[in-house]
C-alpha cells in the first residue's frame, strides 16, 4: 500500500525508503526550527535587582569621615562582586546605631550641624544614609523625636525611625511622640516630603537592610542584603495565573533560587572582607514600574484590592519564607502606596485603603507604607493608625511598619505634589 502511495505521487515504489527517509530527516528539521521559535519567542526567566547592601557601623563622631571612607570601601567592593555575579545592585547604603548615643552633649544647633554635614557626604559619596531610631524603648526621652524632626526637616536624604512595639509590649509613648513629628514635619519641610525617610516600626527585628526602619545595636562591620524582586513575582504569576498550586511552588523556586545565589555572592565578600553577613531580606519589593500591584493583578484577573488579593499576598510571603538563606528583616511582602506606579494608581482610585492593607498584613509585612494623608489629619488620629499597626503586630509576632504621609494643606480629594524621584503623587482619600 506505501508502494501504491508513491506511486501515485510519481515515485518509482523502488525509491519510496530513500524517499520517505528524506520526508522524514525534512520533517524533524522543520520540528526542530518550529520548537526553537516556539521557545525563543517564549519570555526568558527574569531577574532580581538586589535593591541594597547595607552596611551596619558603630558611628564614632570624631572620626566618622575616615569610618564611611573605610564602609565605603568595602561597600563598592561588594557591589562590584554582586554585579559580578549576574544581579544589579541598586544602592549601597549605611546605618549606624541610634543617633541619640553619637549626638549626647551637642546642643540642637551643632547637632543640626553635625547632621547637615553628614547628608552633605551621603550626597557626594552617592548612599543612602541611615542614623537609627530616635526611641528604641518607651521610657527614652521623647525630646529625641523632636530633634528628629529638625533634622528631617533640615537634610535631604538621612532616614531613621521609631520602634513602637517590642516583645515587651507596644510603645504609647513613642506613639503619642512620632504622631507629635509627623505633624510637624509635614509643616515644616518642602511639598511635605521629610517624613518619607522615618517609620515607626513594631516587632522588626535588627539589620533589616531596608529603610528607614533599618537599625543596630550591635559593634559594627555587619553587612545585609536585600532584593527587589517584583518582576520575579509578575513573571511567575503572569505563567501561573489563577493556578495556587503552581504559583506557589514555581515562586518558592524562582525566589529560592535567586536568593540562594545572592547569599552566596554575599558569604564571598563575607570571606574576603572580614565584615560579618547577617542575611538577606527576599521581600519582594517594587520600585515605580517594577510593580508588585502589577504582579498581584497578573495573578487575580482583578484590580488590586479586590478578592484573591490576600490570596496572593499569602502565596508570596510563604515563598520568601521558604527561602533557603538566612532571612532578616521583614522577609514577607511590602505594599508601598507611592513607591509602585499601579499601587497609586489604584489608590486614588480607590480600589483599596489603610483597612484593606492592615488586613493584608495579617498575612504578609505589608503595614502602611508610603500613605499620603490629608493635611488636617490630627496628632490623635495618626497615633490610632500608627496604634493598629503596633497591635497587629504585637499580636502576631511579625514585623511591620508604617510611613506616613500626611501633605500640609492639602485635603482628601486633591493630588500630592512631591518632588521625588521615588515617589508617584496620588489622590488623597478620606480617612477610614
Amino acid at each position: 500500500k506505501r508502494g501504491m502511495d508513491m506511486v501515485h505521487l510519481g515515485i518509482c515504489p523502488k525509491h519510496a525508503g530513500t524517499v520517505r527517509s528524506m520526508a522524514r530527516a525534512l520533517l524533524g528539521s522543520f520540528l526542530l526550527l518550529f520548537g526553537c521559535a516556539a521557545i525563543s519567542a517564549q519570555e526568558p526567566p527574569q531577574k532580581p535587582k538586589v535593591r541594597a547592601i547595607t552596611a551596619f557601623i558603630a558611628l564614632n563622631r570624631s572620626r566618622y569621615e575616615a569610618q564611611i571612607s573605610e564602609t565605603l570601601k568595602m561597600l563598592r567592593s561588594a557591589k562590584a562582586a554582586i554585579e559580578k555575579g549576574g544581579y544589579q545592585v541598586e544602592s549601597i547604603r549605611i546605618t549606624t546605631q541610634p543617633f541619640p548615643e553619637y549626638v549626647r552633649g551637642l546642643s540642637r544647633d551643632e547637632a543640626l550641624a553635625f547632621f547637615r554635614a553628614y547628608d552633605a557626604l551621603a550626597a557626594r559619596e552617592s548612599f543612602d544614609a541611615n542614623i537609627g531610631p530616635a526611641m528604641m524603648r518607651d521610657s527614652d526621652d521623647p525630646a529625641q523625636v523632636e530633634l528628629l524632626g529638625e533634622i528631617l526637616s533640615a537634610t535631604k536624604g538621612l532616614g531613621s525611625s521609631v520602634i513602637v512595639a517590642d516583645e515587651s509590649g507596644i510603645h504609647w509613648a513613642s506613639i503619642r511622640a512620632s504622631a507629635r513629628m509627623l505633624k510637624a514635619v509635614a509643616e515644616r519641610s518642602p511639598r511635605s516630603q521629610g517624613n518619607f525617610g522615618f517609620a515607626v516600626t513594631a516587632m522588626l527585628g535588627p539589620y533589616t537592610p531596608f529603610f528607614p526602619g533599618s537599625y543596630h545595636t550591635g559593634p559594627g562591620r555587619r553587612f545585609s542584603v536585600a532584593l527587589e524582586a517584583a518582576n520575579v513575582v509578575e513573571q511567575v504569576f503572569r505563567k501561573t495565573r489563577g493556578d495556587l498550586k503552581a504559583a506557589s511552588a514555581e515562586l518558592k523556586k524562582a525566589l529560592g533560587g535567586h536568593s540562594a545565589a545572592i547569599e552566596q555572592l554575599a558569604r564571598r565578600v563575607e570571606k574576603e572582607s572580614g565584615w560579618e553577613y547577617m542575611g538577606l531580606d527576599p521581600t519582594p519589593a517594587p520600585l515605580r514600574e517594577v510593580s508588585i500591584g502589577a504582579a498581584i493583578e497578573a495573578f487575580t484577573g482583578a484590580p488590586f484590592g479586590s478578592s484573591g488579593t490576600m490570596t496572593a499576598a499569602a502565596i508570596i510571603t510563604d515563598a520568601v519564607k521558604s527561602a533557603p538563606v538566612k532571612l532578616v528583616g521583614y522577609s514577607g511582602l511590602m505594599v508601598p502606596v507611592l513607591e509602585d506606579n499601579l499601587l497609586a494608581r489604584r489608590w486614588s482610585e480607590g480600589k483599596y485603603n489603610i483597612d484593606s492593607l492592615l488586613a493584608y498584613s495579617a498575612v504578609c509585612g505589608t503595614g502602611l507604607d508610603t500613605i499620603p494623608l490629608p493635611g488636617d489629619v490630627t496628632e490623635e488620629q495618626l497615633s490610632r493608625i500608627i496604634g493598629d499597626v503596633a497591635a497587629l503586630a504585637h499580636k502576631w509576632r511579625k514585623p511591620l511598619s508604617a510611613r506616613l504621609l500626611p501633605v500640609h494643606g492639602k485635603k482628601a480629594g486633591e493630588r500630592t505634589e512631591f518632588d521625588d524621584p521615588f515617589l508617584e503623587n496620588a489622590v488623597i482619600q478620606p480617612l477610614p
